[in-house]
């Protein structure tokens, strides 16, 4: 609300869009309905590596203790993003956090339903020494300092730049601008990336979101559909090393080229872009917030009772939650039949298939000349194609 205020005094404008920050906020509700169901891996997994394999134990009421495990848990967080932005199938999970066009308060709770299940395992290391509830205390610490920093708001902070990540490094890190790619990583400190090279100032207007945005407001898209893009890509290819590396390798990898690929295809980035920010009615932009209210109510209620409900209860309010937050993602996304005609000058309902696979930005029209030549055949004027989202 604060950045709400301040972003109308300073620029006239909100800095927040009613359908992207209720998308970043389901993502954030959608990443954490997991729980219900079962205990986080990076507390459960360091304790279970903590109980059985423990090298000795570090005194907890040791200064020296605490600050080891900030600079302990900030150095695996590091390399954690990292590998998120370096590995394709990292990648598949993190890239939710990159979708918004926008950079508020509201992205930093753009979250991944499945980064999840692989991020605790860079912090196993600690659990040989770092008793659990240290670990704990700093995790959270680590997570909740990088909130503040998703503004456009906050400048320059001087002298602090040069040992924090602030706003201003982090606006880099969340460009699509070719300076902006793979740059700054860091949690709390900034210093990883100048130590290892991944170092960027911000210079140029940032340009936020995917290298290929995807788009859309529909929560299950934003959070999955990069997988069966990493699926399709991978069955291209004929070679068992082929279809590994698609995986593996970066996001941007293809046979021939350096393991993490690179950004030749990239859309040229001129500053002059505009966030997708379909226009739709008051009356609806209306409904949709009271409905997002009721649901977060609902949602809310959920988390504070769990201990209580049985797990029939559980699946099926986490249901209602997931299918009303995809319910309201098409309704701003205006695709109330789930598809759209996107006319091709020449329908022929099925015959062709536009998919967007967002960051891969790989269009896929191989069906469509064959669908032009049969409608042609059968003496029709138009041929529609479907987008499936």
């Amino acid at each position: 609300m604060l950045e709400l205020v301040v972003g109308v005094l300073k620029t006239g404008a909100s800095v927040v869009t009613i359908s992207d920050g209720l998308t970043s906020i389901s993502a954030g509700m959608t990443s954490r309905l997991p729980l219900l169901f079962m205990r986080g891996c990076e507390l459960s997994a360091y304790m279970y590596v903590w109980d059985r394999y423990r090298l000795l134990e570090l005194p907890w009421d040791s200064a020296w203790t605490w600050w080891f495990t900030f600079l302990g848990v900030d150095f695996c967080f590091y390399w954690v993003h990292r590998s998120a932005h370096e590995v394709a199938i990292l990648w598949a999970a993190h890239q939710v956090h990159h979708s918004s066009e926008y950079y508020n308060l509201t992205t930093a709770l753009r979250q991944s339903l499945t980064q999840q299940f692989t991020s605790w395992i860079f912090y196993l290391p600690l659990a040989l020494v770092v008793p659990p509830s240290i670990f704990a205390v700093h995790i959270q610490l680590n997570l909740l300092y990088q909130f503040w920093i998703h503004t456009e708001l906050i400048r320059d902070l001087g002298p602090l730049e040069w040992v924090f990540n602030t706003p201003k490094h982090h606006r880099v890190h969340h460009g699509r601008n070719l300076y902006c790619i793979d740059k700054n990583y860091g949690g709390i400190l900034i210093i990883w990336d100048r130590l290892f090279g991944t170092f960027a100032l911000e210079t140029d207007k940032v340009v936020y979101g995917l290298v290929f945005p995807i788009k859309t407001f529909e929560i299950l898209h934003v959070q999955l559909h990069y997988y069966s893009y990493l699926w399709r890509k991978s069955n291209a290819y004929k070679k068992l090393v082929n279809k590994l590396s698609t995986f593996m390798n970066g996001p941007s990898w293809k046979p021939g080229k350096p393991r993490l690929g690179d950004h030749v295809n990239n859309p040229k980035v001129t500053g002059e872009e505009v966030p997708h920010d379909p226009s739709w009615s008051l009356p609806l932009q209306v409904y949709v917030v009271i409905h997002f209210l009721l649901v977060l109510l609902t949602y809310h209620d959920l988390f504070e009772n769990k201990m209580m409900l049985s797990q029939l209860t559980i699946l099926g309010m986490a249901g209602y939650v997931l299918l009303t937050l995809t319910a309201l993602g098409y309704i701003m996304d205006q695709r109330y039949g789930g598809l759209r005609d996107v006319h091709a000058d020449g329908g022929c309902p099925g015959d062709a298939t536009l998919r967007r696979h967002g960051d891969a930005a790989e269009v896929q029209l191989r069906e469509a000349p064959a669908a032009f030549a049969r409608c042609a055949h059968r003496g029709e004027t138009t041929c529609s194609l479907f987008e499936w989202d």
